[in-house]
């Protein structure tokens, strides 16, 4: 089969074509033949070495496919709902960059009806990371404020229409990035306000954004900069506000004001998905097909849609890779077999 492999670690260039042997689906896995690989910024970390695998997994990049059931057990195609040749998409921990790829039944979920195979590979990785640190951990509640950094990110605009249609429109958006048009993308897609912060004191404007709300802040704050931004962001929490930090695009280190945290009664949480057991991330899937699923697609009347930017040919996967290291898209960039 064709694939993308690492030929050493480093910049975009590293990422070339190669032929692998296609893998054979282990007992509790489904081969799914792959149309599209979405593209995440875990994958841009596994190239430059700053990611290690989990055992076992293989090293080829890419955490999200969607294409055909090729193959796997009866049992396990009975107990994923599938049989072969049913359009899926699928969460896994590595292989995504080729036309086969294996992934834990439970982690497929199939293509909402009226999507596109580009479309539905742009799901998953997204999507599971949104739903279980804003929804499962946090616990995002309709009417409440959350602050998305990076909202033109693909977890950002997966997080503004998650928050908004899962609660009918009573969750106020507030988001992060980095130009003006950037802002305005995030606000046609439902965000309540855009902040720009390189013109902009993202703290000063969160408080004055919530200053009618009991409280006044950010309920939860969805961040994957870490840094110095932990700081500033518990200075624009909401009392019992809740941190979700997903990523340290920003740095490891923070400096902490621990009487703030204490008086707001505030909570931190830190959350890695690619390493977690398939029977959590199962149960991730299982919530999404019965909550979120339903509103994607012709059934669900556009309340959610994936946001494309560009789709490479896989063989362009470093100009892929490229793009997304220069912070220029809005959502998603997918690789096309």
């Amino acid at each position: 089969m064709r694939a993308v492999q690492i030929t050493r670690f480093g910049p975009p260039e590293v990422l070339q074509p190669t032929e692998r042997p296609e893998p054979v689906p282990a007992p509790g896995e489904l081969l799914i033949a792959v149309q599209a690989s979405g593209i995440n910024r875990p994958d841009v970390l596994q190239r430059k070495g700053l990611y290690p695998m989990p055992p076992g997994v293989s090293d080829l990049p890419g955490l999200e496919v969607a294409g055909t059931v090729a193959g796997g057990a009866p049992a396990d195609l009975a107990s994923a709902g599938l049989k072969l040749g049913d359009p899926v998409c699928a969460l896994v921990a590595g292989g995504g960059y080729a036309e086969r790829c294996v992934a834990p039944a439970g982690q497929c979920l199939p293509v909402p009806s009226g999507l596109t195979m580009v479309e539905a590979a742009s799901l998953p990785e997204t999507f599971f990371t949104v739903w279980q640190n804003v929804f499962t951990i946090a616990k995002l509640q309709p009417g409440e404020t959350l602050l998305v950094q990076g909202g033109s990110s693909g977890i950002g605009v997966t997080a503004i229409q998650l928050a908004k249609a899962l609660s009918e429109g009573r969750t106020k958006v507030i988001v992060t990035a980095g130009t003006d048009e950037k802002c305005a993308a995030c606000v046609a897609l439902g965000a309540d306000h855009g902040i720009n912060y390189k013109t902009q004191d993202f703290v000063a404007e969160v408080k004055r954004l919530t200053s009618d709300a009991a409280g006044q802040g950010a309920d939860v704050v969805l961040d994957m900069v870490g840094g110095d931004y932990i700081e500033r962001e518990l200075q624009c929490m909401a009392e019992d506000g809740r941190l979700a930090l997903i990523a340290v695009q920003g740095g490891t280190s923070s400096r902490l004001d621990a009487g703030l945290l204490l008086r707001k009664r505030l909570a931190i949480t830190g959350s890695t998905l690619r390493p977690r057991s398939v029977a959590y991330k199962t149960a991730l899937a299982q919530d999404l097909r019965e909550r979120v699923w339903p509103l994607l697609g012709s059934s669900g009347q556009g309340r959610i849609k994936p946001v494309i930017h560009r789709v490479f040919p896989a063989a362009q996967a470093a100009a892929a890779h490229a793009l997304m290291e220069s912070s220029a898209h809005v959502g998603k960039i997918v690789l096309a077999w």
